[in-house]
């Protein structure tokens, strides 16, 4: 059993930047939210989960945080450009978006119709272009930014059972290296982070059994459990004037797995 006492790095430099996290309620986006929050960012987030959204905000705002959480369906394109128009004049222009929000809900191949693949791709990568098409032009004005896409390392490790989930999440890494690009002159920085199989309540409800625990044990390069917390370190790191040169890079925490 690992009992090191861990000291993470800080980040004075977030202190009071606009940071926007799409699915911010729970599991990893919750992690981010209040990684964030601790370090004192202005956090927005969305999330379908009104309930946890709103103590979630409430929680970190009686603490002397600043979040503002709005309830937004991510794939109604134009409910969710009014959340994020609310969300800044709140907050002020993005200058980190942390675009997290996916779903990986196991599916057939063989009946897969053209309204599923459609929904499958909406909430699993469109959304992440609009958002970036919406935030991207405050982040051009003050000549900097940080833009995380969240991809999986599903589709690496050849995983079946989601082919959608899996093609979305590999067009994840093509679109972050192609705004990398567009965005790069404007001293924006594009990056994927990709989480291995993290221990969210959602992973331990549905799929994580012996079988899977066994399989995660042999997989690993590193004993334990990719935890929640573990990606929004690295989410901290990408937003933070420590990778000023990171940009075009798939970031992947998965124990050592892929």
């Amino acid at each position: 059993m690992n009992t090191q006492a861990y000291n993470f790095a800080r980040y004075p430099g977030l202190s009071d930047v606009p940071v926007i996290v799409s699915g911010g309620a729970s599991g990893i986006g919750e992690a981010i939210v209040r990684a964030y929050a601790a370090e004192g960012a202005k956090v927005g987030f969305v999330d379908l989960a009104e309930a946890e959204g709103e103590a979630l905000a409430a929680e970190l705002n009686s603490g002397g945080g600043s979040a503002t959480f709005r309830r937004c369906d991510i794939t109604d394109t134009d409910a969710y450009r009014e959340a994020l128009r609310e969300i800044e004049a709140v907050q002020g222009p993005t200058r980190v978006l942390l675009n997290n929000a996916a779903n990986d809900t196991r599916h057939k191949w063989d009946e897969v119709t053209p309204a599923y693949f459609d929904d499958r791709i909406a909430v699993n990568l469109k959304h992440m272009f609009f958002a970036i098409q919406a935030v991207a032009p405050g982040m051009i004005a003050a000549g900097s930014g940080s833009i995380v896409n969240f991809g999986s390392v599903g589709w690496m490790m050849a995983t079946g059972g989601y082919p959608v989930y899996a093609a979305s999440k590999a067009a994840v890494h093509g679109m972050t290296r192609s705004f990398a690009r567009d965005l790069g002159r404007h001293g924006i920085r594009v990056n994927t982070l990709v989480p291995g199989w993290v221990m969210t309540k959602r992973q331990l409800d549905l799929w994580i059994d012996d079988a899977a625990n066994e399989l995660i044990d042999k997989s690993q390069c590193l004993a334990g459990r990719v935890m929640p917390e573990d990606i929004a370190r690295m989410a901290l790191f990408l937003g933070s004037d420590d990778a000023k040169m990171c940009s075009a890079q798939n970031f992947i925490v998965d124990g050592g797995w892929v």
